[in-house]
């Protein structure tokens, strides 16, 4: 798993400069020197490599890719460099807990790890929903 993990991990952390001005805007970003469709293809290409080993391994897993993300943008501020590698660790740590839950809930039986995840990033994401919500009438 992991020969195809840290190159994808690699693709994506060394385009992050590039991701974090795309993020501010697409004509910025080619203005500034960044090639934007050789980006969007490497790291949808990474991305596509990562999401298919993940889940062809740890099957799939809801609200994981929802919850972290948004957990490290409240945690560490916008910048995508900083986003990513967090939320490879967040993620790791998340899914750690919610295994421990799910196998400690029930005693003798196990849940499902989607069934904890789920739990937590079902009210979470109406959370999300909720705060943009309120956001956008301002």
């Amino acid at each position: 798993m992991l020969l195809f993990l840290i190159p994808g991990w690699a693709v994506l952390l060394a385009f992050s400069r590039d991701l974090q001005l795309l993020a501010v805007d697409e004509e910025a970003a080619a203005t500034l020197g960044v090639n934007v469709r050789r980006c969007e293809r490497a790291v949808y290409l990474a991305s596509a490599l990562l999401v298919g080993v993940t889940v062809s391994v740890g099957g799939s897993i809801g609200f994981v890719g929802l919850i972290v993300p948004h957990i490290a943008r409240l945690l560490f501020g916008q910048d995508v460099r900083v986003i990513l590698p967090c939320s490879l660790l967040l993620g790791a740590a998340f899914l750690m807990i919610a295994d421990a839950l799910a196998r400690t809930v029930l005693g003798q039986n196990e849940l499902p790890v989607g069934a904890i995840t789920g739990v937590l990033g079902g009210p979470f994401f109406l959370w999300l929903m909720r705060r943009e919500q309120r956001y956008a009438s301002l």
